[in-house]
């Protein structure tokens, strides 16, 4: 048994755009059927009613008074169920922060902590462009960039979230081969070095600029293996296939969990640092304000964890040759000697 004793909604649409018009023509005309079917409609649901709705005159058309009394129900009826319909079809605009920055800095920093962003805003959705080239914020529709730059390469509307340090790193394993010792930096000729392909971004992330500055020109490794993306070769490192030079703070978390060790006291102070720079909407935008406030957030932790290591007195930092320092890079040396090396506790 039917709950509700209706009629079919196409014959009380027919009759609805019937009435509204007072042409069957008409009505035709706007449902995108013929005038026929319209008429078929209609003369169905006077059976149904078992009284007329309207009154065929001579070139017009007239409501009876139950048909007029019908289309006012009909009529707001419809229009509150079409009022419904597209309040249900309207779903909330998607929340997005679209996010620019190297691959570096998006496999080894930014990834590996960004649940902790989405667990608290579950209706954002992040999506991350790793690349090296630089983005036109506008153009690209991109909100966020964090661009690894001195400070006059990204202007002054660029926040600094943090500078750099330069040290070698190696997996815990290297530092415990009596074969091959890695007790000071000369020890890296016993060693395979773990090599970016040079570009004007990486030059100073060079083992030459550090072998340089630590007057060690002519130390010649075991072996080299060469990677187009430093998220590949710290990969490569903690599996124990060479020394990388790590970059503080992107790998402090690596140090941390003992998957990597410094070996050496000696560290570089990198003329470059990470920048956060806002395309020209953000500011109307609260989840990227919140993404932006959660990446300070996340910097401002690494700097505490590392304010929190005991000090070396015998550790040595080092300028890059012919830089200035490295905006909010940490002067404080990482690791120690000895055979076993020393990560960031």
């Amino acid at each position: 048994m039917r709950h509700y004793d209706l009629p079919p909604l196409a014959q009380l649409e027919a009759f609805e755009a019937a009435a509204r018009s007072l042409s069957f023509t008409k009505a035709a005309d706007e449902l995108s059927l013929t005038q026929s079917a319209i008429s078929r409609q209609i003369k169905a649901l006077e059976e149904h009613f078992e009284f007329p709705l309207f009154r065929r005159l001579h070139r017009a058309l007239a409501l009876t008074e139950e048909g007029q009394t019908l289309y006012q129900s009909v009529s707001e009826l419809l229009g509150q169920l079409h009022d419904v319909a597209g309040r249900l079809r309207k779903r909330p605009e998607p929340r997005t922060v679209v996010v620019t920055t190297t691959p570096g800095f998006a496999g080894i920093w930014l990834i590996p902590r960004l649940a902790g962003f989405t667990a608290v805003h579950r209706d954002v959705d992040v999506r991350i462009s790793a690349q090296n080239e630089f983005a036109n914020l506008s153009r690209e529709g991109v909100d966020v960039a964090v661009r690894y730059h001195t400070r006059e390469g990204v202007g002054e509307e660029a926040e600094l979230l943090f500078g750099e340090v330069i040290f070698p790193v190696c997996s815990p394993k290297l530092t415990r081969d009596p074969a091959r010792p890695l007790k000071k930096p000369e020890d890296l000729r016993h060693h395979t070095l773990l090599h970016m392909e040079s570009s004007a971004a990486t030059v100073l992330q060079s083992w030459p600029m550090w072998l340089r500055a630590l007057k060690l020109e002519g130390l010649a490794p075991a072996g080299t293996l060469h990677f187009s993306a430093y998220d590949q070769l710290i990969q490569a490192a903690v599996a124990g296939q060479g020394v990388a030079l790590g970059r503080s703070p992107l790998i402090d978390t690596l140090l941390r969990d003992r998957r990597l060790v410094a070996p050496f006291r000696q560290t570089l102070a990198s003329p470059r640092s990470y920048f956060l720079i806002q395309s020209a909407a953000a500011s109307r935008k609260p989840e990227v304000q919140a993404f932006v406030a959660w990446l300070h957030r996340e910097a401002h932790a690494d700097a505490e964890a590392a304010a929190r290591q005991p000090v070396d007195p015998d550790a040595k930092s080092t300028r890059a040759p012919d830089s200035a320092p490295a905006d909010g890079a940490r002067a404080r040396a990482r690791g120690s000697g000895g055979s076993k090396g020393r990560a960031l506790a």
